[in-house]
């Protein structure tokens, strides 16, 4: 069990705090919902816990196979949906991979990135679309 507590801050703004480091990351709501977007939006932090849960996860089966994945990057586009509720309606990933399009792991990291904790946590309602960009040539 890990213990996040939130403390609001005023001006739809928010602080959490990661119980066991005392890491902060703030929150604030989008413009486009009321708020000043200066920092992460609450949604945006789901869109970020998938990328950032892929990269571990991708991370953790690389070093076991002794693979290097330092420079790979992964950018999520969120969309949030146009009518009530206001929930996250997509979010489109691209995963660019330091490695060549025939690395003979390519299917394990690319499976262990769909096997993530967040990945499988996401309501399924929420369309999920994964683009690999493999390096054409070592």
């Amino acid at each position: 069990m890990i213990e996040i507590t939130t403390e609001y801050q005023g001006h739809l703004r928010c602080k959490n705090t990661h119980g066991p480091s005392l890491n902060i990351c703030e929150t604030d709501a989008p413009v486009d919902n009321n708020g000043r977007g200066e920092s992460f939006s609450p949604t945006d932090l789901v869109a970020t816990a998938l990328a950032s849960c892929m990269a571990t996860i991708m991370g953790i089966v690389a070093a076991q196979k002794g693979i290097d994945l330092l420079g790979m990057t992964i950018t999520v586009n969120k969309y949030m949906s146009e009518n009530l509720p206001r929930r996250i309606s997509k979010l489109d990933v691209k995963i660019e991979v330091p490695l060549v399009e025939s690395h003979p792991q390519r299917e394990l990291l690319e499976s262990s990135a769909i096997s993530c904790p967040v990945y499988h946590s996401l309501n399924p309602e929420i369309e999920v679309s994964i683009v690999w960009c493999w390096q054409t040539t070592s």
